[in-house]
């Protein structure tokens, strides 16, 4: 069978990340429990043949094009792969690959969108406790955080930590809407440079603080970035050099469908907690 690569989006606020692990729901185990039920995955086969995904998202955190390849049979379209996922997780996009092809290796860009609760003012803030962001010093920790550095202090992972982000950051209301870009990323990076930024952007930690937290000796146990939440994160674009998806069409408006009904069932659970928050006096 020829391998094809899949566009999967999903909602990862309901498991433990994507890459499958033992005795917990992941996106990666619900992804080979469907090719199983459609007999494209052999029920004894540990993955497809010739499988591999483009990243690995952390628990809770969702993604809109996170590309998963394998040998496949020409039959199974976007449409198809959704007979067999949960509302939760959608195929809508696929495209023939060379034999040769790495949904790992061959990713030439990612890019992670955050969306940060983060007020301007303290006073339209629900975090009674919360610093107003100043939005000149957030983008200045934005682009002092931008560029190649050594993020051994930024990711638990102990090897490979040379990267190259790019944030970027735009206001929406209460919101800062940041991207961040770049080749590959280091476990835990995004969020733990999304943590930093807004801790300058607040006044909480001093410009200084980006500095010392590339150089060359570890940051003390009291002076860790701690990760911001992952429900805020989605993994929104990963770029393959040639390589054009075909969208399906059906896969794709059942996606839109089933999402916006997530969106307005959020919007109202919003809705309750609000009443309950305004009402406890």
């Amino acid at each position: 069978m020829p391998p094809r690569a899949f566009r999967i989006a999903y909602d990862g606020t309901g498991y433990y990340g994507f890459q499958r692990q033992p005795d917990v729901a992941t996106v990666e185990d619900t992804v080979f429990d469907a090719l199983r039920a459609l007999e494209v995955l052999d029920a004894d086969a540990d993955k497809p043949v010739g499988y591999a995904a483009a990243g690995r998202t952390d628990a809770g955190v969702s993604a809109l094009a996170q590309t998963i390849a394998f040998e496949s049979p020409e039959w199974l379209s976007p449409r198809a792969f959704n007979a067999e996922l949960p509302a939760d997780i959608r195929a809508w996009a696929a495209t023939d690959v060379p034999a040769a092809f790495h949904a790992t290796h061959d990713a030439s860009r990612r890019e992670y969108t955050y969306h940060l609760y983060a007020p301007t003012d303290a006073g339209d803030s629900v975090e009674t406790d919360a610093e107003p962001v100043d939005d000149d010093r957030f983008h200045a920790a934005c682009a002092a955080l931008s560029g190649t550095h050594d993020v051994h202090n930024l990711t638990p992972d102990d090897h490979n930590t040379e990267r190259s982000p790019t944030l970027e950051a735009t206001r929406d209301g209460d919101y800062l809407i940041v991207t961040v870009t770049a080749g590959g990323f280091a476990r835990e990076l995004v969020r733990r440079l999304v943590s930093l930024a807004r801790a300058v952007g607040t006044g909480v930690d001093s410009p200084a603080k980006i500095d010392r937290a590339f150089d060359s000796e570890p940051l003390p146990g009291h002076e860790g970035v701690a990760p911001a939440p992952p429900e805020p994160l989605v993994l929104t674009a990963v770029d393959y050099p040639g390589l054009e998806f075909d969208t399906d069409e059906e896969a794709a408006a059942s996606a839109r469908e089933l999402f916006e009904a997530r969106r307005i069932e959020r919007r109202t659970g919003a809705r309750v907690a609000g009443q309950l928050a305004d009402g406890v006096r």
